[in-house]
């Protein structure tokens, strides 16, 4: 009981150090608009959540605009997960594909991408769910300030890099079957990691934490 308190607690200062950090960077204050990957939420923790904990803060500060959440595929934790967690509460989403993500941050104005992270580095790089880096990617590019909010028990100080990390790969079976069905060759070669490392010069705004928001080189 007392870590599910905890935990709770520290999802709520990250959301309200995250909304900060975020509306201070937007003329005028917001509200703004942002985009998050995978499930971050009350569903994937004691309650309130890390990304998400951002997204409810902004939410309640009369400060959100809209939150695009990515699909995540193979199993879709944004569809199913993300977006029905912010439609029981009300807040503004829209679903799109993982393939939209950069098309979003153009044509849609997000102004923050905020996604969570498994583990984070001594040297700031992140891992988390299979299509963060390419997120980031496109964040640089477009100039759009790129967070990881994760409390700080998910920094790692025995990991000199990203490149330390392990990465999971899993069958490939899930991206060649939906819902049982083949939708692929069945003997064509597929690769399915199940996560990715974001850089640490690739997160523009910052890592959010408990504490506060820091530069990748200060973790």
């Amino acid at each position: 009981e007392g870590l599910l308190e905890k935990d709770r607690r520290d999802n709520r200062n990250i959301g309200a150090h995250g909304a900060s950090d975020i509306l201070g960077r937007v003329p005028g204050g917001g509200p703004v608009t942002l985009l998050t990957h995978c499930n971050t939420g009350t569903l994937a923790t004691a309650g309130y959540g890390t990304a998400l904990g951002v997204v409810r803060a902004l939410h309640q500060r009369g400060s959100l605009s809209r939150v695009f959440c990515t699909e995540t595929r193979p199993y879709n934790q944004g569809s199913r997960l993300s977006a029905l967690e912010l439609r029981h509460d009300g807040v503004p989403v829209t679903i799109i594909a993982d393939s939209a993500a950069a098309a979003a941050m153009r044509e849609r104005g997000v102004q923050a991408v905020v996604v969570g992270a498994d583990r984070v580095a001594a040297n700031g790089d992140v891992a988390n769910k299979i299509g963060t880096f390419q997120l980031a990617v496109a964040a640089r590019h477009m100039g759009i300030p790129f967070y990881v909010a994760a409390p700080s028990s998910t920094c790692d100080p025995t990991l000199a890099s990203g490149h330390l990390i392990p990465i999971e790969e899993r069958p490939g079976t899930e991206l060649t079957h939906l819902g049982g069905v083949l939708l692929a060759d069945p003997e064509v070669d597929v690769w399915n990691p199940a996560f990715d490392v974001t850089p640490h010069e690739l997160i523009t705004g910052g890592i959010i934490t408990e504490w506060g928001v820091f530069a990748p080189s200060e973790v």
